[in-house]
């Protein structure tokens, strides 16, 4: 009886370990999300740099694309910049921007500086869309397929790695090039 009453405490405490042991070996940009292999969400968002134009995802029907969600005052944005750059320039894959939680001027001040990689940036002030989209902070990057489906999301700045590695197959696959 005395040994059962420590046994049990020692079994909790040692599935407790266990469940922090494999939860510190997890990449923490790798974070599940509720909404890959799901339609992205809607939106009709005015252009940043045409404030009188909008974008929609809609707009990007039949075409795998990326989204990748930025700001001007974001340190992380700066850091994967020029390999969205460089991403953009190799004409693989469309990039969509998302200026989110930004001021216009900030956002189109700091593409002039630094280049712009994407084709258009959705301006998103208020960051509504981003809360849609599941943003837990920038810069985050989603590929979308041909069919408006969610297919993976990064948490965190995009190495050369992980496009070597994940996007650019992923891209190839959904467009038939795997």
């Amino acid at each position: 009886m005395l040994r059962a009453r420590f046994l049990i405490p020692l079994a909790v405490f040692a599935a407790f370990i266990g469940i922090l042991a494999v939860g510190l070996t997890l990449d923490p940009r790798e974070v599940p999300s509720p909404l890959i292999n799901k339609p992205a969400p809607a939106f009709n968002l005015p252009q940043l740099a045409q404030p009188d134009k909008t974008i929609s995802q809609q707009d990007m029907l039949g075409r795998v694309w990326l989204l990748n969600v930025w700001a001007s005052w974001c340190v992380s944005c700066r850091e994967e910049h020029s390999t969205i750059l460089e991403l953009a320039r190799s004409g693989v894959v469309p990039v969509l921007g998302l200026n989110y939680k930004d001021e216009r001027a900030d956002g189109l001040a700091w593409l002039a500086r630094l280049g712009n990689p994407y084709q258009i940036s959705a301006y998103d002030r208020d960051g509504r869309i981003g809360i849609d989209y599941g943003v837990y902070g920038v810069p985050e990057t989603y590929v979308i397929d041909k069919a408006g489906v969610i297919r993976y999301k990064r948490i965190g700045a995009v190495t050369p790695e992980v496009v070597r590695d994940k996007i650019l197959p992923l891209v190839k696959a959904l467009n038939g090039n795997a």
